[in-house]
């Protein structure tokens, strides 16, 4: 019998071998993919986020009505933990100009290696295609390659995923065994996803241009940053922070002057255009890209005349959606493991010795590092009370 399993090869899962080997406990983790940390690679194509480097107040505020399960977790292995956890393992980081933190190489992949060798050299044993199924009475059974495979363990710290990205392994199938034994799961919805709008055909020749440097709003959720217009709607870091309000069904405005007041807008807009188009009116008197041109045309045309009415749609433009993309493909998701289920050291209250972490709890927070920085730090908790729960 295997002293301690940990299930799932992704960074929550792997900070929690690493607290349990750290521990002193003999350590197996399971994947069900070919190789560890698929995901997190994924994650580091475009510039591996580590976390967001802002005080804890603003830093807590981000993870919305699971901040006060998270927060202890958080306050244990946040920002600047992260960023020592980083530099330990060789890599060097650096801070951007909005606080993101990267490491210098911009990739997951050295950052990876560095840490599965660590955790090897601290004896991790691993199993690769390998995929729980259930529980068989006290046992845990797996659909492996050589079949049928049952282990039993003192303790097990699962950390499977979400249900979004199913080619790399979170595809969420285990909430039905989960659901079967009687342990609270509330249904996944996406988070972080793109939002489907059906454009006209004259905004092809705009696909893939950003909208930059524009406020989003949607119900109570507001969101500077770029959005790109691509062929299924709007995707991008200016969006994702808003889908809990868009999956309800909120209506999308986009402030495309946010440094401006609607005075200002109005005075420069008031400006005599003489023989100028409207295209070159609005380019000369706000800087509108062409994208940003093509979004109002879209969306509010006929334009008003009268300067004081087009700066309203410039200041809250309205952009009629279809709700989030399908949650395969959206970043994240939100629902999970209710935290009902579970004491205060991710332990599930009916099955003792078993605890829980990462993106599998019913959580959600916005891109910037505040995901990753979660899911590390609730498998660095899950896996140190584990460790304790083994060692009693």
């Amino acid at each position: 019998m295997s002293t301690a399993l940990v299930i799932g090869g992704g960074p929550a899962g792997l900070m929690a071998a690493d607290a349990l080997l750290s521990a002193g406990v003999p350590t197996t983790l399971i994947e069900a993919k070919p190789s560890i940390g698929r995901k997190f690679l994924m994650a580091g194509k475009s510039g591996l986020n580590l976390t967001k480097m802002e005080h804890m107040g603003p830093f807590l505020a981000a993870y919305g009505a699971a901040t006060g399960n998270l927060t202890p977790m958080l306050n244990d292995f946040g920002p600047q933990d992260v960023n020592a956890w980083a530099e330990g393992l060789g890599q060097q980081t650096f801070t951007g100009s909005t606080g993101r933190l990267f490491p210098k190489t911009m990739k997951a992949s050295p950052l990876l290696r560095a840490w599965l060798k660590r955790l090897n050299d601290m004896g991790l044993e691993s199993r690769t295609r390998w995929r729980w199924t259930g529980w068989t009475d006290e046992a845990l059974s797996f659909d492996t390659p050589d079949g049928l495979q049952k282990l039993s363990a003192a303790v097990c710290v699962f950390a499977l995923g979400g249900g979004s990205w199913a080619r790399l392994g979170s595809d969420g199938d285990w909430a039905m065994p989960f659901g079967a034994a009687g342990i609270p799961v509330m249904p996944f919805q996406p988070s972080n996803a793109g939002l489907k709008v059906d454009w006209s055909t004259h905004m092809i020749r705009h696909f893939g241009a950003p909208i930059k440097n524009a406020t989003f709003r949607a119900g109570d959720l507001i969101s500077r940053g770029e959005a790109v217009i691509s062929a299924r709607g709007l995707e991008g870091g200016g969006i994702y922070p808003l889908t809990p309000a868009l999956r309800e069904g909120a209506a999308l405005t986009v402030d495309l002057a946010p440094d401006l007041s609607i005075e200002a807008v109005t005075a420069r807009l008031a400006r005599p255009k003489g023989k100028q188009s409207l295209s070159n009116h609005l380019r000369k008197a706000l800087n509108l890209t062409p994208a940003a041109q093509a979004l109002v045309m879209e969306c509010a045309r006929p334009l008003p005349t009268e300067s004081g009415a087009l700066a309203q749609l410039i200041k809250a433009l309205p952009v009629a959606h279809n709700g989030p993309r399908p949650m395969d493909e959206a970043i994240s998701t939100a629902g999970g493991l209710g935290w009902e289920g579970m004491t205060d050291a991710l332990m599930l209250r009916d099955k003792p010795g078993t605890f829980c972490a990462g993106e599998m709890l019913d959580w959600e927070a916005p891109t910037g590092g505040y995901l990753l920085t979660a899911c590390l730090a609730t498998g660095l908790w899950a896996g140190q009370h584990a460790a304790r729960y083994c060692q009693m």
